[in-house]
């Protein structure tokens, strides 16, 4: 069914693993003649094997699900649908995870206080290829690049210290003196403006930047 100026509808896929609110936000589209959702899951693992099978061009997901996180599903559908626009609500918008999701992928943040025009708006200008950040979350995005972060070498030693390995064994292990280790190391503290390495390490996960699994 054509929308109301002959374009073809958007077609929606909504993931969010609460049932209350993935059920509300498929309703808000229900008399938008414009969008039709053609799915919705409860979780990334879900949705990734349902859309494959669909002709889908925006995906909405929350940011915050249980099992996989928003920026990890949004980066596992891209590897196998790269033409799908994302969108993401939240009600929680730090900057370091929305800086996690605009590097897996995502185009728009829209806020679960939005009014349906500005969530109906922001999948639009998703759908023809834009960006949309709100005011609030574009400031924190600032702030964020602004800081400067330590370096892949230093987290790599962050790292293996969090893991219990001793300064004498990171030389060895990367090859360089224990001298050049501590150097790394107390240039992330300054840059984590924390006052040992517990701390650093304790500040490299609240950002995001260590992921102790990887």
């Amino acid at each position: 069914m054509p929308s109301t100026d002959s374009q073809p509808r958007i077609r929606l896929f909504v993931v969010d693993d609460h049932p209350v609110m993935r059920h509300g936000i498929v309703s808000l589209f229900d008399c938008e003649p414009s969008v039709e959702v053609v799915g919705s899951a409860a979780s990334g693992q879900e949705a990734l094997q349902a859309i494959p099978a669909l002709q889908v061009d925006v995906v909405l997901t929350d940011m915050r699900m249980s099992g996989m996180e928003g920026d990890e599903f949004v980066a596992a559908l891209l590897k196998t649908c790269p033409q799908i626009r994302c969108a993401m609500l939240t009600n929680y918008h730090s900057d370091e995870e929305v800086f996690r999701a605009i590097r897996a992928g995502v185009m728009a943040f829209i806020l679960k206080t939005a009014p349906m025009e500005e969530i109906l708006e922001a999948v639009r200008v998703v759908h023809g290829g834009g960006r949309w950040i709100p005011q609030p979350i574009a400031q924190q995005l600032a702030s964020r690049v602004a800081r400067i972060q330590p370096s892949s070498r230093e987290l790599e030693v962050l790292k293996l210290l969090a893991r219990g390995v001793s300064t004498r064994e990171i030389g060895m292990q990367l090859h360089i003196s224990e001298n050049t280790v501590r150097n790394h190391v107390n240039n992330a503290l300054e840059k984590l403006d924390s006052h040992d390495r517990t701390k650093a390490v304790t500040e490299a996960l609240r950002q995001g930047l260590l992921r102790l699994d990887d």
